[in-house]
């Protein structure tokens, strides 16, 4: 195992054929034997896990004796990923409509298990994990796993598992990936490393960028703008950080868009959104700071209430509250604000909301 990832063997450069097939060597020797291989992706997926999942269900196509399907848990809900999925017509099937029963190997992608935010059934283990998180223990029990924190995309794992198999990057293919790393990354600026630059290179050819600019762009319903509109009005800030209660969420991953949105504030270096989705408040906080092991810090934040991972710049995390009240699930979106506030030792600093005149500023 490197000592700079959590894969099974050191670096595996796109450029480096030798290490490149004996990556491949093992991905092959893992799904081996079986013959239904289901590719799940984290729930609520983001442009990096659709196509992820999406190459490598095209990498299967080239290994002989297994099928696959891609299946995901929660909802796309994000307009640009709903528009991603629509116009790339990327084959993915909700869990609901799966019959575990009739999977023989499980493949997680951007996403590990126990993690609580994606679908893989408990008392069941993934076969392979590829994924770009910071390694977890139970990731270990599966047959093949890669998992490289020091690249920026999932995506760009699997570009080269593509270069090594020889699988064209064109079409379809191309665009998924590329648009997946541009996004997670936003456009490379965002821990994006070496790997993810060459990787965007390479598929960048391939790509059909009027299409990415559909993606990117898309039409957003009015009640984007309700959602929007209400978060405005209870953000507040402290000092360098902004927060919002988002409240009831109208699908589960506007609390990572919404995120990305106030970091734009000016003097801001964190953020901090929290909403109910169903029987779950959903967290997402963002950070200009790169080494600032947001994962970690949000882990701390949620504790025994539920389960929460990230990156150095993001992270996100989901508590049950379905069997609490209204005021309860009040109380305790209040009581995570204040630990998050409290972890970043800001208590003392001034605030005020952000649509108020801040004191001393002009209109």
């Amino acid at each position: 195992m490197g000592p700079s990832d959590g894969s099974r063997r050191g670096a595996f450069p796109g450029q480096d054929g030798s290490k490149g097939n004996i990556r491949l060597a093992e991905l092959k020797d893992a799904l081996e034997g079986g013959g239904h291989l289901l590719i799940l992706t984290h729930d609520n997926p983001d442009p990096d896990a659709l196509a992820s999942a999406y190459a490598l269900l095209r990498l299967v196509e080239v290994i002989d004796g297994v099928s696959a399907r891609i299946g995901f848990g929660g909802y796309v809900g994000r307009a640009e990923n709903r528009t991603m999925v629509r116009e790339l017509a990327l084959p993915i099937t909700p869990t609901r409509a799966v019959s575990f029963d009739d999977v023989d190997l499980i493949a997680l992608v951007d996403t590990q298990p126990e993690t609580g935010n994606n679908s893989l059934p408990e008392g069941r283990n993934a076969t392979v994990v590829l994924d770009h998180h910071p390694l977890r223990q139970q990731t270990r029990r599966a047959k093949c796993y890669d998992v490289r924190d020091d690249c920026g995309s999932t995506c760009t794992i699997l570009t080269q598992y593509l270069q090594a198999a020889g699988v064209p990057l064109e079409g379809v293919l191309a665009t998924a990936l590329f648009y997946g790393i541009q996004s997670e990354t936003q456009d490379l600026g965002r821990e994006a490393q070496q790997s993810d630059i060459e990787a965007s290179l390479a598929l960048y050819p391939g790509a059909d960028r009027a299409l990415i600019s559909r993606i990117r762009y898309p039409d957003l319903p009015p009640a984007y703008f309700r959602s929007l509109h209400r978060s405005l009005e209870r953000a507040r800030t402290r000092g360098p950080v902004v927060v919002s209660y988002l409240g009831m969420l109208d699908y589960p991953d506007l609390v990572a868009e919404l995120a990305d949105f106030y970091l734009r504030l000016q003097g801001s270096k964190w953020s901090f959104c929290i909403g109910q989705f169903r029987d779950d408040l959903l967290i997402s906080i963002r950070t200009s700071l790169p080494d600032a092991s947001a994962g970690l810090l949000l882990r701390r934040v949620v504790g025994r209430d539920g389960t929460a991972g990230g990156h150095g710049m993001m992270a996100g995390a989901r508590i049950p509250v379905g069997e609490l009240s209204a005021e309860d699930i009040r109380l305790k979106s209040e009581e995570l604000v204040n630990r998050f506030i409290k972890e970043l030792g800001v208590e003392d600093e001034s605030g005020w909301g952000l649509l108020d005149v801040p004191p001393g500023a002009s209109r």
